[in-house]
């Protein structure tokens, strides 16, 4: 049987201060700061590009979502795979979605790497549920 998760809140959208840090994405690329996400549409199966900033806990990669139960969430839970591109490098990864302690580690992580803007957008949804995380496993 197939599980299905609760979407505890709506996602959210960035402040001004996040949306202006985003004008920025060609140069954060570069700086190696993130990651573009590709994933198959969970409908359509078409590629679907987005920019995340990968959050590395004990030498394991993750990808959490900042602003809820959003598009590229969906279809990841969907897919369960996705490529992650950075400094011109594509990786082929397994998605594993992760909950409880393993989470909390994940955003307490996140917290402690980012500038206030960014954790006031985070903690606009504070319940840890409303983060969907999940650890990048690549594919060799």
């Amino acid at each position: 049987m197939e599980q299905r998760h609760q979407v505890v809140r709506a996602a959210s959208s960035p402040n001004r201060a996040v949306a202006l840090i985003r004008r920025a994405d060609r140069l954060w690329l570069w700086l190696g700061a993130l990651s573009v996400l590709e994933v198959a549409g969970r409908r359509s199966g078409t590629p679907r590009n987005v920019t995340l900033t990968t959050v590395v806990v004990d030498g394991t990669r993750y990808l959490i979502s900042m602003y809820g139960v959003t598009g590229w969430v969906r279809n990841l839970r969907v897919a369960g795979r996705g490529t992650l591109r950075r400094r011109g490098r594509s990786e082929a990864f397994t998605a594993i979605e992760v909950d409880g302690s393993e989470r909390d580690r994940v955003i307490a992580t996140f917290h402690a790497r980012n500038p206030r803007p960014v954790k006031q957008d985070f903690d606009r949804l504070p319940d840890a549920a409303d983060h969907p995380a999940f650890r990048v496993e690549p594919i060799s």
